[in-house]
């Protein structure tokens, strides 16, 4: 269970996150909606601990988030990858936190960290690619191998944020398809950011829309209206919406 309780977050006189509470059960999908700048990257930097909040908690199964945790791994926007390193080894990062630096400076990793890394490439289908350098994959393929490092973490919660806005549409998909598809089959609580409402509707469970800070929508896929969307976007969002239904 992750629970956040009247969680606000402000940099001066700007305020980025702005009271915000909700309870999400252990293995839920969310996603999080809104337009750049509603709070979305600072609320997930603050659910994995790289933020620290103004006001306000965050905690795991009652335990609260004081700083980076190696329960709760996250995908970021831009990829953060080693270019000339393979999948492989650029997935092997994940075990980190549970590797001392001698051992990760000179690539012994545990047998069960290379078995994690094989099995994560297989999850997000870059198996017979694991030992391809990063650098010459496509950007779908590179923020792929950014999930399957999140996931030799081995955690309980997942973040992604904005895993897929520099991709184009089908790539967006094939991404947004992996990440769900190892929340599935590894039960992990997941949230992910994202502003594209079309790719959200597919993949998501749960939703929560954000607007100036503020949480103003909580719901699940029927709820998710062509109102509620012109209230977290505004009519451009909404007229796109309506008009990918007519076509």
């Amino acid at each position: 269970m992750i629970e956040v309780s009247n969680l606000s977050k402000s940099y001066g006189d700007i305020q980025a996150v702005d009271d915000v509470s909700f309870t999400i059960p252990d293995g839920e999908f969310v996603v999080v909606l809104g337009e750049s700048g509603a709070g979305k990257s600072t609320l997930l930097r603050c659910l994995n601990g790289l933020t620290k909040p103004t006001e306000g908690s965050v905690s795991i199964n009652g335990e609260s988030v004081m700083g980076p945790r190696d329960d709760v791994a996250m995908v970021f926007q831009q990829h953060y990858l080693i270019e000339e390193m393979s999948a492989y080894n650029n997935a092997l990062t994940g075990a980190l936190g549970r590797t001392n630096l001698f051992d990760s400076l000179t690539g012994r990793y545990e047998k069960d960290d290379k078995y994690e890394a094989l099995r994560s490439l297989r999850t997000v289908g870059l198996l017979d690619e694991a030992g391809q350098a990063v650098g010459q994959m496509s950007g779908g393929q590179q923020q792929r191998v950014g999930i399957a490092r999140a996931l030799v973490q081995q955690p309980n919660l997942l973040l992604a944020d904005e895993p897929v806005a520099s991709l184009d549409p089908a790539s967006a998909e094939r991404v947004m398809g992996y990440i769900r598809r190892a929340a599935d089959e590894r039960g992990l609580s997941t949230l992910a950011s994202l502003h594209q409402v079309n790719i959200a509707r597919e993949f998501g469970e749960r939703f929560l829309g954000m607007k100036d800070g503020e949480v103003i929508f909580d719901g699940y896929r029927d709820d998710l209206t062509v109102d509620v969307i012109d209230e977290i976007y505004g009519s451009i969002e909404t007229d796109a919406i309506r008009s990918e239904a007519e076509a």
